[in-house]
């Protein structure tokens, strides 16, 4: 079976996962599903200079996503080791999963295998579990889609 194309989740159930985080947490998606919105942030890697722009600044936006009942959370497939010391040392406090082996990256359709990273990809997820906006960079090294614009998109949901 091939991965999905992101563009195609749109409107559907959002994948479930249960990851751990740096914070020592057990994350399971769907546990959010009633209460909360999600902004899931792949990121291909942490101390990569495009990623240690965009994980910080959706962290220090975590208050603002917070007051809209809505969670952020980062992914890739480093290792909760680099995440903690990454987090530690740029600061960020929002959970940072560790998907090491790319079946979350997979079943989102954004996995680059043959790199052993993900793409640069923002996907945003109503209380319901719904993909409703998924926005996948054209390279990992762009990073247009930022916390500001991701905050008025989750205002309309």
């Amino acid at each position: 079976m091939s991965d999905p194309n992101p563009s195609d989740l749109i409107g559907s159930v959002a994948p479930d996962f249960t990851l751990k985080s740096h914070q020592g947490d057990t994350i399971t998606l769907s546990s959010f599903q009633k209460s909360k919105n999600v902004v899931l942030v792949f990121y291909p890697l942490d101390f990569s200079p495009v990623c240690s722009m965009q994980l910080p600044e959706f962290s220090g936006s975590s208050d603002e996503f917070a007051a809209l009942d809505t969670a952020i959370l980062g992914i890739n497939r480093d290792s909760l080791h680099t995440h903690r010391a990454w987090a530690v040392e740029y600061g960020i406090e929002v959970p940072l999963l560790a998907d090491m082996n790319l079946s979350v990256a997979k079943a989102y359709g954004v996995a680059l295998v043959d790199e052993g990273k993900s793409k640069r990809a923002t996907f945003l997820i109503d209380k319901q579990g719904l993909v409703r906006e998924a926005h996948v960079e054209g390279t990992t090294g762009e990073y247009t889609f930022h916390p500001a614009e991701a905050l008025e998109r989750v205002k309309l949901l």
